[in-house]
């Protein structure tokens, strides 16, 4: 734990004014899970993931999502090689430990939809060889409001839900934004303060323990009741799935290991139930012309009893 502690700190100072959202960064990472941010252009998204990339020793690619990429950018290709006269195989942006997808919603869904194996499967297949992903692996997904922007593809729900958290990243407050203007007015390059803290196998030790982390009959029932309440709510068409409450159980499993905990709370599940459900919530055309998913959430939350003693 003290080496990850390093890690929150370090980030914490080089981006200002992100505690939560570095500590839901964290716990994707720690989980196994995908990371989509969301916020308008110029708020620090590409930054932040770089950063966070940059404080392990794992191998970190970007990939900036236009138009014009092809699947074959993203998984990788075969090609021909007229020295050797032979096929060979180029590797693709996914064969990292962290890839940065920088505005994925720039690409046609072809594009987009070649994650989707990636993400889910730890795995790429390039004509028909399989190749296993280095591990751990994790995308940071990075897209500008649809609705303010034309020639974007929205990501359809089936790859939304591979996602662990979505997390909208909002102006910083008055202070914070003082401290980017100073920090920052130099136009020195930051990059050289980014050290490499942790490593690959720091990670997987991480994942271990998180993964041993007591979850007690009573948070399930709790965490399968919000799910379920999602699924008959009038306003809602589309609830929480199967692989939602899973993601809740491992959010929540990270979120306890991270605040140095070996059993989960009730508080944990209400903690991280936004970042990872908001975006896998349709709602109804009634719904959505009198609600937005995450006051749905707190409505649902508020609804459903949770154990006092579970733990």
């Amino acid at each position: 734990m003290g080496k990850l502690n390093e890690v929150k700190e370090h980030l914490n100072h080089l981006v200002v004014g992100r505690e939560k959202e570095i500590d839901f960064m964290l716990i994707a990472l720690i989980q196994q899970g995908h990371v989509l941010l969301e916020s308008v252009p110029g708020s620090g998204k590409t930054w932040m993931a770089k950063a966070f990339a940059g404080s392990f020793s794992g191998m970190f690619r970007r990939l900036q999502f236009t138009p014009d990429v092809l699947p074959s950018d993203v998984t990788g290709i075969r090609f021909f090689n007229p020295k050797n006269q032979e096929f060979e195989l180029r590797p693709g942006a996914v064969m990292a430990n962290i890839l940065l997808a920088d505005e994925i919603n720039r690409a046609t869904p072809r594009t987009q939809s070649s994650l989707l194996e990636s993400m889910e499967e730890k795995q790429a297949t390039i004509d028909g060889e399989t190749l296993q992903l280095p591990q751990p692996f994790m995308v940071i997904a990075t897209q500008n409001p649809v609705e303010s922007q034309q020639g974007t593809f929205p990501l359809p729900a089936a790859q939304l839900d591979r996602f662990l958290f979505r997390l909208e990243i909002g102006y910083p407050d008055y202070d914070e934004e003082m401290s980017i203007i100073r920090n920052f007015r130099d136009n020195v390059s930051h990059k050289k303060e980014i050290m490499s803290i942790a490593s690959v196998d720091d990670v997987a030790a991480w994942s271990k323990s998180a993964s041993e982390v007591s979850v007690h009959e009573d948070i399930e029932k709790y965490i399968l009741n919000l799910v379920r309440a999602t699924r008959e709510h009038p306003s809602i068409e589309l609830g929480l799935s199967s692989r939602a409450a899973l993601a809740l159980v491992h959010a929540a499993q990270g979120k306890a290991y991270l605040d140095g905990r070996d059993f989960v709370t009730p508080d944990d599940v209400k903690y991280i139930l936004e970042p990872v459900a908001v975006h896998r919530l349709l709602l109804t055309v009634e719904g959505m012309l009198v609600q937005d998913p995450e006051t749905l959430l707190k409505e649902i939350s508020s609804s459903v009893a949770s154990p006092v003693e579970a733990y």
